[in-house]
Order: C-alpha cells, then structure tokens, then sequence
C-alpha cells in the first residue's frame, strides 16, 4: 500500500512538472513570435508627430496637454497584414506602441495574433461594440497583460512613482485611418474582475456622470482632470492577476483628421 502511494505521488511529480515544461516552451514560443511580429509591424509602418493643424478641433480648451502633438500613422501597410487593424495606440512610459484590431466579438483575439495565426499572447484590440470612426462614451481596449511587458504588460507601469511623477506621461495617442485622437489620463486604478466599467453608452445623463464618478473615485492617484456628461473617455482593460484587472481611462482632449 505504502509501495503504492510513494508511485502516484511520483507519477504525480512527474505529470506535473511535464505540464509546466509544455506551458513554459509554448509561452516562450508566443513571446518570441509575438516580440517578432511587434518588430516587424513597428519596422514596415510610418509612424510620426505631427503639430496641429486648421483641421485640429479642441474638446477641453482647458487641458494642460492642448501642446501634446498627434500621432500620425499610415495604414495602408497596416492593411495588407490585417484588415481588421482599426487604430494605433502610443502610451508614454510603457512599451505600448501597435496597432490595434477589432473582431466581430471579443474572444478571437485573445488567442490569435496581428496576422490571425494561433498565439497565447494574443493582441490589443478594441471591443467590438465600439467604432474607432464615430467614438462612443467609452471606447474599451483590452490585451494581455504580458510578464515580458509586451501587449499591455508594460501598463504596470502607470502604477509607479516614476511614471506618475512625468506629467507628459499622463497624454494617450490613438490614430485610425480615419482621425487621430488625443486623450488625457484621469484615472488608474486596479480591482477584483468586474464588467461595471465595460458599458459603451449610457440611457441618461445622469447614469453616465454616476459611471464617471465611480471610476474617479476608485483612482489611486488624483489627476487634475474634470471630466463631464460631454466628454468621450478611452478605457484600457487588462489582467493584473488571476482575479483582478488593471484599468486606466482617459477622456478625449483634441483630435483631427488622418491626412495619409
């Protein structure tokens, strides 16, 4: 009997550790093809600033960040890897600067990559409510929130001081083939997994101002920012462990016309 047990308990061990072989030689395979294809993207697309310009329309003449410039990207290579790539999204201070994609649900991309193979890693995409083209109360953009730091592993660092104490960090970029957008940070927070962040329009008012309230209070840190029942807000959605989820919002300040 005792013969016995001592045998499970091994081929127990053993399972186990052939399970965690299998899972860190397939996540290694995702990371290098993930870290090859961010590589790849970033080298083939057009990627600048751009100033202002007599299109630009101003949203909240009284941000600080009026001066941040526009990212400006060209989607025509974009689109000749995935038709499904709807914007580029540039967060200062972390590793996040990819495009974008969006499916017709939420699911496929969690397990496919830019180019639609098979991949762990996955690949940012907005909800597929959302239309980047006409922006609703809240546009939502999830990926993983990958240990190496890519995808949306590097939104941790929102959470340091060193990233809080640089302003200029506190400006979101998002360009679509249609419109480029700027959008400043006005809350970051972390939190047990909850779906009452994710509504993209609200019925009233007064539902939307309870909504941005709710998500100002839960900030860690407190922006000098003033939000209200007018302004468009971008929420960044990801994992920060197993039960809970990282998420930072910010509300769109200016934007005007892609001119590629």
């Amino acid at each position: 009997m005792k013969k016995a047990i001592i045998l499970i308990l091994i081929i127990a061990c053993v399972s186990g550790l052939v399970y965690s072989g299998i899972y860190i030689v397939l996540w290694i395979k995702d990371n290098n093809k993930t870290n090859e294809q961010i590589e790849n993207v970033q080298n083939k697309v057009k990627v600048e600033e751009k100033d202002d310009s007599e299109d630009t329309v101003i949203i909240d003449e009284d941000s600080n960040y009026l001066d941040s410039k526009f990212l400006n990207v060209s989607f025509d290579v974009l689109h000749s890897i995935n038709n499904e790539v709807v914007g580029w999204i540039y967060i200062p201070g972390t590793k996040i600067d990819y495009p974008f994609v969006k499916h017709s649900d939420n699911k496929f991309y969690l397990n496919h990559s830019i180019d639609k193979t098979y991949s762990g890693a996955g690949w940012v995409f907005m909800d597929y409510r959302n239309n980047i083209s006409n922006l609703d109360q809240n546009t939502i953009i999830y990926a993983h929130g990958r240990i190496d730091g890519t995808m949306f592993g590097s939104l941790r660092n929102v959470l340091e001081k060193k990233w809080l104490d640089n302003k200029d960090n506190y400006v979101l970029k998002i360009s679509s083939r249609d419109t480029n957008y700027l959008f400043e940070i006005f809350s970051i927070y972390h939190i047990k997994s909850t779906t009452d962040y994710l509504t993209i329009n609200y019925d009233s008012d007064d539902d939307y101002l309870k909504f941005l309230k709710m998500i100002q209070d839960r900030s860690f840190q407190k922006f000098d920012t003033s939000v209200g029942v007018l302004d468009k807000i971008v929420t960044l959605s990801t994992c920060y462990s197993s039960s809970e989820k990282l998420v930072v919002h910010a509300k769109l300040i200016k934007s005007e016309k892609n001119n590629w």
